[in-house]
């Protein structure tokens, strides 16, 4: 029976696990020493009490750096968590419209849509129909036209308007 084989731990390689032969080294102040062996690096990290982080491994040689993995991989996780806070998820709003509204009706709905793509967000345009009013679709159409018209200057049509069932939907993304 054999063991489960050994997993490669993520992020950079440090001391015995550098598998260079010559290593590009950066010391504890910054300064670029040059090409040395990877046991002469180790053996300059240990007289400084620090550990040999590989900084670039693609690189030809790797580049290696003489620092405090601890307050390295510290720096990494709060650079991630502040990339991650300004990240913004977008979200698809939905604005629900009949083919007989009214202006009034629809002012008040194009102004919450323009609020959604201050914020960023995407808007569904849903345009239901009910009863007779599928026998008049050019109606809908219209609508659509019109909210098409009133959002060029903020957002482009992201999805044509086409029909879902008894609806008829349309797409809208910020520009």
């Amino acid at each position: 029976m054999r063991g489960a084989p050994e997993r490669e731990q993520s992020g950079p390689r440090i001391n015995e696990a550098i598998r260079a032969r010559e290593v590009r080294l950066i010391d504890e102040n910054g300064q670029n020493v040059g090409v040395v062996s990877k046991l002469d690096a180790m053996e300059r990290a240990t007289t400084a009490g620090l550990d040999l982080v590989e900084i670039s491994p693609d690189a030809e040689p790797p580049v290696c750096k003489i620092l405090d993995f601890g307050k390295f991989k510290y720096q990494e996780q709060k650079k991630a968590a502040e990339a991650r806070k300004n990240q913004k998820v977008v979200e698809i709003k939905e604005i629900k419209m009949r083919p007989g509204i009214d202006d009034h009706d629809y002012d008040v709905k194009m102004r919450a849509m323009q609020r959604f793509f201050e914020e960023g967000d995407k808007v569904k345009v849903t345009l239901r129909f009910r009863g007779r009013e599928m026998a008049h679709q050019h109606l809908g159409m219209d609508v659509l036209k019109r909210v098409k018209a009133d959002t060029e200057a903020i957002a482009k049509v992201e999805s044509e308007p086409r029909f879902e069932g008894k609806q008829m939907v349309m797409v809208l993304s910020p520009k």
